[in-house]
């Protein structure tokens, strides 16, 4: 199933787009799509059920706001240089271990939202990602097939980056992840049965109509379900949080000079397959 979460910002009602492209309403049904939504089978069955009826009412899509495909997010856990073809571009060694970082959850915004580029910004850039939803509570997993199991669902994310703040103000990664607006996620939530395999996904990302990112899930170094393996050992996952699973190659910090930062006017659209597209436009605070 693909889920939305449709209208102004602070009232979104759930929403679902069937087969046929259709945009439903799930208010009806459900509060939210969130993680109590993906910890409970029963009401997912229900509202799958509904979906193939065709029963549910249809929302006019014209004009409508396409809100964070997930609400309530506890936490939205982050992975570096996750890309054999990104940590080549900017020169860095494939980590031994996955690289964590955390992502404010207030940071989350719609896929088409606006992106505020921050006060002194010089170095702002685009990072698309295949977001994972954590459908189960996940502590301690053994392994990377009990990763997997506790998956409820992908998303597109851009994980928006300062470089001047991430790595040249000291401290952690966190000061130039967690800006407002840095993290544009949806256009809707596809549940992980619909997902056979997340590492044959095509990831692409556009600036201004210039391809920058033309890459796919194969080329990460730690897979899906092995991520959520090594996370679960650090922090309890809750169903709803959100973790980023890392980019490919092609952002702006790993091209030659003058690197492309973004700047006000500029316009990204990604999209990965089956996961549906963004388009934010950048301004300055």
């Amino acid at each position: 199933m693909k889920l939305l979460r449709v209208g102004p910002v602070g009232s979104e009602r759930p929403a679902l787009l069937d087969q046929d492209g259709t945009l439903r309403d799930l208010s009806g049904l459900i509060t939210d799509v969130d993680g109590a939504l993906l910890a409970d089978d029963s009401v997912l069955s229900r509202v799958r059920d509904a979906a193939e009826s065709g029963e549910l009412p249809v929302l006019d899509a014209e004009g409508l706001r396409i809100g964070s495909a997930v609400g309530r997010i506890g936490k939205v856990v982050g992975i570096g240089l996750n890309y054999h073809g990104h940590a080549a571009e900017v020169g860095a060694e494939a980590p031994a271990e996955p690289i964590i970082f955390l992502k404010a959850p207030d940071t989350v915004v719609g896929p088409d939202d606006t992106v505020l580029i921050p006060r002194t910004s010089v170095k702002t850039d685009w990072e698309a990602e295949l977001g994972v939803v954590i459908g189960a509570t996940a502590r301690y997993l053994a392994s990377p097939e009990e990763g997997l199991a506790h998956v409820g669902g992908y998303v597109l994310v851009n994980d928006v980056t300062e470089r001047a703040f991430q790595n040249e103000r000291g401290g952690t990664w966190d000061k130039g992840k967690n800006c407002e607006t840095f993290t544009p996620l949806g256009p809707w939530l596809v549940t992980a049965d619909e997902v056979p395999d997340p590492q044959v996904l095509d990831v692409k990302l556009w600036v201004n109509g210039e391809l920058k990112q033309d890459g796919n899930t194969s080329d990460q170094i730690f897979a899906v379900g092995e991520v959520v393996r090594y996370v679960s050992q650090f922090m309890t996952l809750y169903p709803g949080d959100v973790i980023i699973t890392g980019t490919p190659a092609g952002v702006a910090a790993g091209q030659l000079e003058p690197k492309p930062f973004l700047r006000a006017g500029d316009v990204v659209e990604l999209e990965i397959d089956g996961l549906g597209r963004q388009r934010q436009e950048f301004k300055d605070v």
